[in-house]
C-alpha cells in the first residue's frame, strides 16, 4: 500500500500545549498521496488542533513535520500554502456578492503588469479548475446564486488554485443534502485519482468507511488507532473513539423526578436548499430530570433548542409548560413562561464581553430591579453577588468586564444569567465546551444541584461520556430526527450507533 500511496507529509511526536491543557500528546500522523486519509474523534479529541498545525494556523510546542521527507516549519498559513497544503473549513469562507472566479482568487488575483486585475485570465483559470472538478459552473456567476454543495466545490477550487497537493476537508458534508454529498464524493474521487492527498474529517461513521483509504483515531489528544481502512467497521471506530475510561463527573444527588414540566410536539425547522434542520421532533421533560440530547455535528441539537426558546419564529411546532401551550413566538414570552437557554457560543450569543460581570448576570432579568422606569443599582448588585456566591464564580470584582474571566467562570455567568429568570426548564447547549476539566466538574455539580431543586434540565452534547454520565434519559438525534431514546443503563455503543447519520429510528428501553 505504501508504494501505491506514498507518504507526502509526516508529523512525528507532535505536542501542542495551550494554557492549562495539552491538546496534542506525542501524535504521529501520515498523509498518503492519492488517498483519502480519514481523521476521526470526539469533539475535543485534538482533530482541529492537528489540522491547524498542518495548515500553518498554529505552531507545534514539540515535534516535527516533514514534507516529502524534508523537515519543514510552518510559521504561518502562507508557509503551508507554499508547501502545497490547502484546507477547507467547515464554515465556508466565501463572499456571496462576489463572482465565483473572484472568490476562487480572492487576495491572489492575476494582474496585468501588477496594476490591473486580469479578469479574463482569472475567469479562464477558474473555468479550468472547475472543469478539473467536473463542475459546469459559470465563473462569472455570483456565488450567492449557487447551492450550498456548489459553494463547497468553489471552496475546494479556491484551495486547488493555490496548487494544493494536500487538501484538508473539515466536516465537508455536515450541511449538504444527499445529492450534494454524492457530487462531493465524485470530486474527491477525481482528486484522489490525480494524486492529491486528502485528509477527511467527519462524524459520519458510515461515510468514513465508504470513502476512506486509511483511518486515524484521536482521543484526548492521543492516537488510539491508525490503520488501512480494510476491515474497519463502525464498532471498531466507536471503541477507538471512546475507549473504556470514565471521566470525573459529579455524583448524582438523590431526589424524586416529578411530573412533566415541558413538552414539544412536531417541531420542524426547514433549512435552505431543502430538507429540515429539525425534522418533526417531539419529546417531553420532567421536573427534576436531566434529559440529554446527544448527537454529532449537524444532528439538529442546537437548532431544536433555538426553536424552543423562540429564536426561529418561522419554525413549526407546539410547546407546553406544565400543560399550558405557549402561543407567542417571542423569546421574551418564552423566558417569562419559564424557559431559559444557555447557548453553545457563550462569547457571541450568551454574554457581552465588554460589559461588567454584574451587568451580564442581570441582563435577562432587569425588570426585577426596575421601579417606575428607574433601575436600582444597589438591588441589582446585591442579586448579582448572591449568584456569584451560589455558583462559586471566581471574580476579583463584579464590576470587572466578563472577558476578564476564565472560560469556565464565563460559562457560570451565562448559567447565572439564565437562572435569574427563575426558569422551570433550563436548556443548556454544549455546557462544558471549551472549558478545562476542573471547570467541567463545577458545571456538572451545578447541573446536579439544579435538577435536585426541581428544575427540568435539557442539555445538548456531542460528548457521549457526558451524555451517559449526566442524563437520566438520553434522546439521540441524527439528520434532524430523533433516532433513539435510551436510559443510562444502555450500552454506550448502542447509543453511539444511533447517532450516526442515516440511522433508522430505534427505541431504547426508556422510549
Amino acid at each position: 500500500m505504501t508504494g501505491k500511496h506514498p507518504i507526502g507529509l509526516t508529523i512525528r511526536n507532535a505536542v501542542k500545549v495551550y494554557p492549562g491543557t495539552r491538546a496534542l500528546k506525542n501524535v504521529n500522523f501520515d498523509i498518503r498521496m492519492g488517498a483519502v486519509n480519514v481523521l476521526v474523534g470526539e469533539n475535543g479529541a485534538g482533530k482541529s488542533t492537528l489540522m491547524k498545525v498542518i495548515s500553518g494556523v498554529e505552531t507545534l510546542t514539540e515535534g516535527e513535520i516533514a514534507v516529502d521527507g524534508t523537515p519543514v516549519q510552518f510559521r504561518n498559513k502562507d508557509d503551508a500554502v507554499r508547501a502545497g497544503i490547502g484546507i477547507v473549513f467547515q464554515e465556508l469562507n466565501l463572499f456571496p456578492d462576489l463572482s465565483v472566479s473572484e472568490n476562487i482568487f480572492i487576495g491572489r488575483e492575476p494582474t496585468r503588469l501588477g496594476l490591473h486585475i486580469d479578469m479574463r485570465d482569472q475567469a479562464t483559470r477558474s473555468r479550468d479548475i472547475l472543469t478539473r472538478l467536473e463542475q459546469d459552473i459559470d465563473p462569472d456567476t455570483p456565488l450567492g446564486f449557487l447551492r450550498l454543495g456548489q459553494q463547497q466545490v468553489v471552496e475546494i477550487a479556491k484551495a486547488l488554485a493555490q496548487d494544493a497537493k494536500i487538501l484538508i476537508l473539515d466536516e465537508p458534508t455536515s450541511a449538504l443534502s444527499a445529492v450534494e454529498v454524492e457530487v462531493l464524493f465524485r470530486v474527491i474521487a477525481e482528486l484522489r485519482s490525480q494524486g492529491v492527498g486528502i485528509v477527511y474529517i467527519s462524524h459520519r461513521l458510515e461515510e468514513l468507511i465508504r470513502i476512506g483509504d486509511y483511518i486515524t483515531v484521536l482521543r484526548d489528544g492521543e492516537v488510539t488507532g491508525t490503520r488501512s481502512m480494510d476491515g474497519v467497521d463502525v464498532p471498531w471506530i466507536v471503541e477507538a473513539m471512546i475507549g473504556g475510561e470514565a471521566k470525573d463527573f459529579a455524583a448524582p444527588i438523590a431526589h424524586q423526578i416529578g411530573d412533566e414540566v415541558f413538552r414539544a410536539e412536531d417541531v420542524a425547522l426547514a433549512k435552505m436548499g431543502g430538507g429540515y434542520s429539525v425534522d418533526h421532533v417531539s419529546f417531553s421533560a420532567n421536573a427534576g430530570e436531566i434529559l440529554g440530547i446527544y448527537g454529532l455535528m449537524g444532528a439538529g441539537r442546537t437548532e431544536l433548542l433555538e426553536c424552543i426558546i423562540g429564536r426561529h419564529p418561522e419554525a413549526q411546532g407546539h410547546y407546553f409548560i406544565k400543560g399550558e401551550e405557549l402561543r407567542s413566538t417571542s423569546i421574551a414570552d418564552r423566558i417569562s413562561h419559564g424557559i431559559a437557554l444557555v447557548p453553545e457560543d457563550r462569547k457571541v450569543d450568551g454574554l457581552i464581553q465588554m460589559m461588567a460581570i454584574r451587568e451580564n448576570l442581570t441582563l435577562s432579568s432587569l425588570k426585577e430591579f426596575t421601579r417606575f422606569m428607574h433601575l436600582s443599582l444597589s438591588r441589582e448588585a446585591q442579586r448579582a453577588a448572591e449568584f456569584i456566591s451560589r455558583l462559586t464564580i471566581k471574580v476579583a470584582s463584579a464590576e470587572n468586564p466578563v472577558s476578564s474571566l476564565s472560560g469556565g467562570n464565563q460559562q457560570k455567568v451565562a448559567i447565572g444569567k439564565a437562572l435569574m429568570t427563575k426558569p422551570s426548564v433550563l436548556l443548556l447547549d454544549e455546557p462544558s465546551r471549551g472549558i478545562d476539566v476542573g471547570a467541567k466538574a463545577e458545571i456538572y455539580r451545578v447541573m446536579r444541584e439544579l435538577s435536585a431543586q426541581g428544575i427540568g434540565i435539557v442539555f445538548a452534547t456531542s460528548e457521549i461520556e457526558e451524555a451517559m454520565a449526566l442524563s437520566d434519559r438520553i434522546i439521540v438525534m441524527a439528520d434532524g430526527r430523533i433516532t433513539g431514546v435510551f436510559d443510562k443503563s444502555t450500552p454506550v455503543a448502542q447509543v453511539v450507533a444511533a447517532a450516526s447519520p442515516g440511522t433508522s429510528s430505534v427505541e431504547g428501553s426508556a422510549a
